[in-house]
């Protein structure tokens, strides 16, 4: 009998832990069914991030917006230069004219005179300037200084409001101070480049052989096409002509050189004047056999004059 009482005691322990197990097993698949079903309150909606505006002439530096004021200002006074030249075909017996090289070039007054190189429009038979607005018209050479690689071309633009580029002063330049070259390297006209004047006082050589002196070295970029375009101070005002560089690739290294504006001053009126550049005479004539005879033989120091 006590061993019943025993087997119903221990049976009954066993059916209360197994519905405690059993209740703990439903719980647990209750709970899991209900964070497997999906959710039943609306999704959060998220806003787009507005578009950054596009950045306002505010948002630049003044630097920035001096460059930019400059250029437009300047930009309408600079030209590009296509030349031409005849060419004999000995079989045909024809004469064709065809592009020989591009250069630059800018407005020196209002009745269409224009400033380049020399070696830009040098053995061309034709050249054409065209405008900013990509007007062009043929040019006619007015005068050419080879010493000076300098030459004027005139082109006939009627009523037409022209722009000349204000002159500056190249007396008193400063190395370190910020240049702005303007034109057409490889033909891709009104190009901007800046730089600054790396050195003064230099001396090149021209097309003709002689050596043009007080030439300004700039490391803005300048490369061929640039030939004849204008070297800008801060102020907008025409320092110097984009004349060479120094490259063994023949392409800007960072060393350009200008012709200084003083002596495009003094060249430039002459060539419009007369057609070359006049260059300053005492009006005296000498004999060179005659100072040297009177130096080595006589010891006489001076310039023996023969003529006024």
């Amino acid at each position: 009998m006590q061993a019943i009482q025993r087997v119903r005691r221990h049976w009954a322990v066993w059916c209360v832990l197994l519905g405690v197990c059993l209740g703990m097993v439903a719980a647990h698949l209750l709970d899991g069914t209900a964070l497997a079903e999906p959710r039943t309150t609306a999704p959060e909606t998220t806003t787009p991030a507005p578009a950054a505006p596009a950045t306002a002439a505010s948002d630049l530096l003044p630097q920035e917006r001096h460059t930019i004021e400059l250029f437009k200002n300047a930009g309408g006074s600079v030209v590009y230069i296509n030349t031409l030249a005849r060419r004999f075909n000995f079989w045909t017996r024809r004469v064709t004219e065809v592009p020989q090289g591009t250069g630059s070039g800018f407005l020196w007054d209002n009745r269409g005179h224009v400033v380049t190189n020399f070696h830009v429009v040098a053995r061309a038979t034709r050249a054409e300037v065209v405008l900013e607005d990509q007007t062009t018209y043929t040019a006619k050479l007015i005068g050419a200084s080879a010493d000076h690689d300098l030459a004027v071309l005139k082109i006939d633009v009627g009523d037409a409001a022209l722009k000349p580029l204000p002159l500056g002063d190249s007396t008193d330049l400063q190395v370190g101070q910020n240049v702005y070259a303007i034109g057409n390297p490889f033909g891709l006209d009104h190009s901007l480049s800046t730089g600054v004047i790396s050195s003064l006082e230099r001396s090149i050589t021209s097309i003709s052989g002689t050596t043009i002196e007080e030439v300004i070295q700039t490391d803005a970029a300048i490369n061929p096409g640039n030939s004849g375009g204008p070297l800008l101070d801060s102020a907008g005002k025409l320092i110097g002509v984009n004349t060479a560089i120094a490259s063994p690739s023949g392409a800007y290294a960072g060393i350009g050189f200008a012709v200084p504006v003083e002596t495009v001053r003094r060249v430039v009126p002459q060539l419009i004047e007369h057609g070359r550049y006049l260059r300053p005479a005492l009006g005296i004539s000498i004999d060179q056999r005659i100072n040297r005879y009177l130096t080595r033989r006589l010891g006489v120091e001076g310039l023996a004059i023969v003529g006024i």
